[in-house]
């Protein structure tokens, strides 16, 4: 995949590979399954993202958090203010998650279109309290490089980055840690002009982009479009109309070649690692890992 970095810019194999030591990785609570798997090929410590897609899978959220701090990792559940109930639901949740030792969470807004509770945004989740409340240490929040289609087709770019602005606020008012963890997307060229659009506007929480590990262009086609990813999927999207080519497995290689280049040389953009998904599945991850750390 072509990056819109020049190819002088890549940094060598071993500064890729460094970069790389820095992951975190995202799974969903029904994929706690994979856990012996991980426990193989995932070192301890690792920052393990827990993805609630379905608001009924609360408890199984809960339950893959305590399993995976018993097995060494640092897990760390979204939190998405539509799939709140309540103040007693946000107060329970968080509450039963820092008992399972939690001490990390990602608070978002949530892509259902219609919030089942009374939030509909992660600024109104953490304004509560309850995140602070429950000794929980640092919270995360979302960001997305190429646009969020259900924000800005009502209230235009700004808003994504006023939102931003306040939610930082927020944190620092309070003294809890904050990063930005990104939408994937295919290349460093947008991350570094979003980057700089952010550091401009006051806003240097640390940055950690989204990045689809291994996978047939099909695939990705899929959750580009459930996800709303915009520019940088044009490469895969005219992949994907070569019928040959559908199958194909896509590395991320070029792409986070690009952003180790932009942590290196570019310290000030604020690219602090890349967040895994596993859209072509974990063994197919965990392979391509082994190979771009082999340089």
């Amino acid at each position: 995949m072509p990056s819109s970095l020049a190819a002088s810019a890549m940094p060598s194999g071993r500064s890729a590979a460094a970069f790389l030591d820095r992951l975190s990785i995202e799974i969903t609570g029904k994929q706690i399954e994979k856990l012996p798997l991980l426990r193989q090929r995932l070192a301890p410590g690792t920052r393990v993202f827990i993805a609630l897609i379905d608001p009924a899978d609360v408890a199984l959220q809960l339950d893959s958090a305590r399993q995976l701090k018993e097995a060494g990792y640092l897990p760390v559940p979204h939190i998405p203010a539509r799939f709140v109930r309540d103040l007693d639901d946000l107060r329970t949740r968080i509450a039963d998650l820092a008992k399972a030792g939690v001490t990390e969470m990602l608070a978002l807004g949530g892509g259902a279109p219609q919030p089942i509770g009374r939030y509909d945004a992660a600024i109104q989740i953490l304004e509560t309290g309850v995140f602070e409340g429950n000794g929980i240490k640092k919270v995360g929040i979302a960001g997305h490089p190429e646009g969020n289609p259900d924000i800005t087709k009502l209230h235009g770019e700004a808003a994504l980055l006023a939102a931003l602005r306040v939610k930082q606020a927020y944190l620092k008012e309070k003294g809890l840690e904050g990063f930005i963890a990104t939408q994937f997307l295919f290349e460093a060229g947008p991350v570094a002009e979003w980057a700089k659009t952010l550091r401009a506007a006051g806003i240097d929480l640390p940055i950690h982009v989204g990045v689809p590990g291994p996978a047939t262009i099909k695939t990705l086609v899929k959750y580009a479009a459930m996800c709303g990813v915009g520019n940088s999927a044009r490469f895969i999207r005219k992949q994907a109309m070569n019928v040959t080519k559908l199958l194909t497995v896509n590395t991320p290689d070029e792409f986070v070649a690009g952003l180790a280049s932009l942590h290196v040389d570019r310290p000030e953009l604020g690219i602090a690692g890349p967040h895994l998904y596993p859209f072509g599945g974990f063994d197919k991850l965990f392979d391509w890992l082994d190979q771009a750390r082999a340089g």
